[in-house]
């Protein structure tokens, strides 16, 4: 026995010498038995029990291995085990290590550990010149937020990445993303996302092809095809910024949040949004060449202001427009200061100086209400409050007919105003025609009440009430003075008459910039996104505290 041990402390020396003289040779340590056997495996040490050997920086222990001192060669056999310092430990049934080349090679229930992840696979390789590890045998990454399944992946130990080029799942209790292309920093928690890629949670569902999201702070920046999706809105954009902790997110350029409930859309180039997921609330506010746009019986009301806000559940949603809002719609247009629309009570106020295009009439007042009705999907009637005002047109002629009054109440049938009526200290002047469209007078008078009803969008007939004081002139007899009511203002003009005059000069230079640049930006070669500067100075910036 001690002969035994006497010839094995001679072989140790003498291999522990070779190493002396050699840097790069394999060390061995320790081993409970060794021998030297031609037959059964030439040129090879075998060495049994507790078997621990080293090279450059790194240990490996294991239950029986045959060390090839030619060659610098080891296989390892049996709760083997690899530690590179304190920042590697692999695990396996069995491996193999290469010390002229410095590459290991493991298979067998691999576990490969890190202070921030332990890796699981069936067959790993690692190179520790490069200091990277890859396995092509399906692999399951955990730490404490998440947990990642591959079918193949890279893992770089100087960066602390992880690098998936095919099927990669992560899974938080939260959400789950999945994507074919996917960068994993463990210490970071940092996921870089490249091509089609999905993150899937009970609140909503993304949709990016290049993007950034930080597993532990739940925050994210998404660029490229990006969109959110939850129950009943939709929300693109060029860049998408994304808080899952206080349910917020931001849009630049290209924006557009569609709304699948009230069949609305939301277009601009910014926009905010907050949920309120408790109360299943939500607020947008959208500027830069903002317009909502909503369905109304087949046809699309456009409202554009120069910023815009909607709030409220969905069937309940307030649309609020400020600073030079302007709206179109085929049968009516119009503008104002501000607009307030109540979904639920479906009325629309128009505030500060409106005016609004039925057709080939204009109606100005201090205050005017659109009410609708939430069954038929159609407008009901019309209110404008104070110095109301309707000029329009005379069919053949030079003249306006005109209304002017206190109060206008107007009713709506197949969104077509066909009836109105104009109260207290009202006043007209009127172009009469018979039959065949010829002038037989221009009617001038004022009354307390009027009411008229108009027939393909033209005056059919018009009845005065109370106190009528008036006469129908022949058009020789009323001078061109004469026929203009006090405070009249024809603003045909201005008159909004498609979907583009919404929207101001300088608006649609800044749109037409924008798609420029897009245009620019999509005929780049697509490259993933460049790491950035807060995950590679990650460690640096939150050093682990010092344990005394």
């Amino acid at each position: 026995m001690r002969k035994l041990f006497f010839c094995f402390g001679l072989v140790l020396g003498l291999i522990q010498g070779l190493s002396a003289q050699k840097s790069s040779q394999i060390n061995v340590e320790y081993a409970d038995f060794s021998d030297i056997n031609q037959t059964e495996i030439p040129d090879a040490l075998l060495l049994r029990g507790n078997v621990r050997v080293s090279h450059e920086g790194v240990v490996f222990t294991c239950n029986k291995a045959y060390f090839f001192q030619k060659e610098n060669y080891i296989k390892a056999f049996g709760d083997v085990q690899m530690v590179q310092g304190d920042t590697l430990f692999l695990n396996s049934k069995y491996a193999e290590y290469n010390g002229k080349v410095k590459q290991a090679f493991a298979t067998g229930n691999v576990v490969m550990r890190s202070p921030e992840a332990t890796l699981v696979t069936d067959t790993i390789n690692f190179d520790r010149n490069v200091q990277e590890a890859f396995y092509n045998s399906f692999g399951t990454i955990t730490n404490k937020e998440n947990t990642l399944k591959s079918k193949s992946g890279r893992y770089y130990a100087k960066e602390k990445k992880f690098r998936f080029l095919t099927a990669v799942t992560i899974t938080n209790p939260k959400y789950t993303i999945k994507s074919n292309h996917l960068d994993y920093y463990t210490n970071s928690g940092h996921s870089y996302l490249f091509g089609p890629s999905t993150i899937t949670s009970k609140e909503n569902y993304i949709y990016t092809e290049k993007g950034f999201y930080d597993t532990k702070k739940n925050l994210a920046h998404f660029l490229r095809k990006s969109y959110i999706k939850y129950k009943d809105r939709r929300i693109e954009g060029d860049s998408l910024y994304y808080d899952r902790n206080r349910e917020y997110a931001s849009a630049t350029n290209n924006v557009k949040i569609t709304d699948s409930i009230n069949k609305g859309l939301i277009k601009g180039h910014y926009a905010e949004i907050f949920r309120n997921l408790k109360k299943q609330t939500d607020s947008i506010m959208i500027t830069k060449r903002a317009v909502a746009i909503t369905l109304v019986e087949q046809d699309s009301m456009y409202v554009h202001g120069k910023k815009m806000l909607i709030t409220g559940k969905p069937g309940e949603r307030i649309v609020r427009g400020f600073k030079n809002v302007r709206f179109y719609k085929t049968d009516m247009s119009g503008k104002c200061d501000s607009i307030h629309s109540d979904q639920k009570k479906a009325l629309t106020k128009l505030i500060g100086k409106p005016i609004l295009w039925n057709y080939d009439n204009q109606m100005t007042g201090d205050v005017m209400h659109l009410i609708g009705n939430n069954k038929t999907e159609k407008l009901d009637s019309l209110k404008v409050l104070n110095n109301a005002f309707i000029v329009s047109k005379d069919t053949l002629g030079t003249g306006y007919n005109q209304v002017k009054g206190q109060n206008l109440y107007g009713k709506f049938k197949d969104n077509k105003l066909y009836e109105v009526d104009v109260i207290k200290n009202t006043e007209v002047v009127y172009y009469m025609r018979n039959d065949q469209h010829e002038l037989i007078g221009i009617n001038k008078n004022v009354s307390s009440k009027i009411n008229m009803t108009l027939d393909k969008n033209t005056i059919d007939t018009i009845t005065f009430f109370n106190t009528v004081d008036g006469d129908i002139y022949p058009e020789k007899d009323l001078p061109e003075n004469a026929r203009k009511l006090r405070g009249f203002i024809w603003r045909g003009d201005e008159r909004i008459k498609s979907k583009d005059d919404i929207f101001p000069p300088e608006e649609n230079e800044l749109d037409a910039k924008i798609q420029a640049q897009r245009k620019a930006e999509m005929a780049k070669e697509d490259k993933p996104l460049t790491p950035r500067k807060e995950t590679l100075d990650y460690d640096k910036n939150n050093p682990k505290p010092v344990v005394k």
